[in-house]
């Protein structure tokens, strides 16, 4: 802990000390001025001297000036800064996702999710729609992002080009909120699985921990972008960045939503998207990574798993610290209230003022 930094939240009300000084010329002025008592006898009386407590007998007045001085100070509410140098110690890996908003993840092939029939199967499906893949996926990740609270994630979101979409991050909540933001529509159609891959790695590249990751979830093959997947499969393999291709989806002719009925239902029709797994495969085995097909949420899932199953943890070190502030006005207050109350009750006793 560094030391305390003392500091004034209103510097201004040390003027009041001004009063002090004046306050005590003020009490000289006036026992130069008071009135005195003639006696036959007073010039015996004052070669006897004086005892020790008439010699305190401007006391009570010190006392009172000394409770304005403390009053002052606390008025400009003295403040102790502490800081504790540390930081946040974490042991993990640093995943970047590779999210495909491509509109061909808006292929309907995703059971919905049933209830238990109590003998081993399934009963009518809670929501008998079936869900398209950006749907799924992002319930999935989101659920993957909350339960790694020790791992720093990035997201980059892709179409027919990749951008940033978080930095890495152990926000676990702000990131959840961005996978759950994410729509179609936003990024020029296309799948551009190299640049997505290029765009991971280079949000890693500047990365101290000894394990990273980039998982690609897409749904089809490379059709767009500037750089080809296995250049950036390569430059991964360069920074040491293991790819993680997960394949979403069953392929072959899947239900795709192209309208609605009058009673509001979505229609569908069979449309068939092109997929490479050899090309994801071959990425997979370029940059030490592994291969997945996810046709349903639990094969989804499993995939996310799988990618820390073979990851090596690191620990990782954010600096920060935290500090404190204390007031220390009460401090003050305090004692000059007990001063000034002790000078008021002394000024009615023995060193009471007469006449």
């Amino acid at each position: 802990m560094t030391p305390a930094a003392i500091g004034l939240a209103r510097p201004w009300a040390l003027l009041l000390l001004l009063a002090v000084p004046l306050a005590a010329a003020a009490l000289l002025a006036e026992r130069r001025r008071a009135p005195r008592l003639r006696h036959p006898r007073a010039a015996a009386l004052a070669r006897t001297g004086r005892g020790r407590l008439a010699a305190l007998g401007f006391l009570p007045q010190v006392l009172v000036i000394a409770a304005l001085a403390l009053a002052a100070v606390a008025l400009a509410r003295p403040l102790a800064r502490e800081r504790r140098p540390e930081g946040t110690s974490v042991e993990g890996i640093d995943i970047v996702i590779a999210f495909d908003l491509s509109t061909s993840m808006r292929a309907a092939d995703f059971a919905p999710q049933g209830a238990p029939d109590g003998e081993g199967g399934f009963a009518a499906a809670i929501d008998p729609a079936p869900r398209n893949r950006l749907h799924v996926a992002k319930e999935v990740l989101k659920d993957f992002v909350a339960r790694r609270r020790t791992d720093r994630i990035g997201l980059v979101v892709f179409a027919g080009d990749a951008y940033t979409q978080s930095p890495l991050t152990l926000d676990t909540g702000i990131l959840r909120t961005l996978v759950d933001q994410l729509r179609f529509g936003v990024i020029e159609d296309g799948t551009a699985i190299g640049n997505a891959v290029a765009t991971a790695v280079n949000r890693l590249r500047d990365s101290s921990a000894k394990s990273k990751a980039v998982v690609l979830i897409t749904d089809g093959d490379n059709n767009a972008g500037q750089v080809s997947p296995l250049e950036a499969a390569e430059m991964a393999r360069t920074f040491g960045v293991r790819v993680f291709p997960i394949l979403v989806g069953k392929g072959g002719l899947v239900p795709y939503p192209v309208g609605v009925d009058l009673l509001g239902r979505t229609l569908h029709e069979q449309r068939e998207f092109p997929v490479n797994p050899d090309l994801l495969r071959e990425i997979a085995r370029l940059t030490g990574g592994t291969y997945a097909n996810a046709t349903d949420r639990e094969t989804l899932e499993h995939g996310l798993q799988a990618v820390l199953d073979r990851m090596e943890k690191t620990r990782l070190f954010e600096p920060g610290g935290t500090s404190r502030t204390a007031e220390l006005f009460p401090e003050w207050l305090r004692p000059a209230f007990w001063v000034a109350a002790l000078g008021l009750l002394l000024g009615v006793t023995r060193w009471r003022t007469f006449p």
